[in-house]
């Protein structure tokens, strides 16, 4: 079993010309696309794929330590940028092969007029310990 970290970014400007960005789709159909996120998780958790996951607000701060005490804070990141991670899911899976199946089928996600986003999702493997050499 192999975990990986599937990021859900939120583009503000459509990425395709048959795209609507999220703030003009309706409340139906928010809670559409946010039913299919649930069903999906919830079958994942059936067959022991599901580990976690979390929507994200837009709004942020980004930090750093700049050796003089108190970090400084900076606001954002901004809703402006037209990109943004939206939330995340991680998933526990055989193979790199079924986690980019389930990235896929991730994407096709319900948006406005009921019709799948096909978003680009970021798919990102664990990093493991590299294998021990016995001699």
């Amino acid at each position: 079993m192999a975990k990986y970290l599937l990021l859900k970014h939120y583009r503000g400007a459509p990425a395709a010309a048959n795209c609507v960005p999220m703030d003009q789709w309706t409340q139906d159909e928010i809670t559409a696309h946010v039913q299919y996120m649930r069903d999906f998780a919830a079958r994942l958790e059936k067959t022991g794929e599901f580990v976690d996951g979390q929507a994200l607000a837009p709004e942020g701060t980004w930090v750093r330590y700049d050796g003089e005490g108190r970090p400084p804070v900076t606001d954002g990141p901004f809703a402006e940028t037209k990109d943004l991670i939206a939330g995340w899911m991680v998933i526990d899976v055989d193979d790199y092969e079924r986690a980019v199946e389930l990235a896929g089928e991730l994407s096709a996600a319900p948006g406005a007029g009921g019709e799948p986003i096909h978003e680009w999702l970021e798919l990102r493997p664990f990093l493991a310990e590299p294998p021990t050499v016995t001699e």
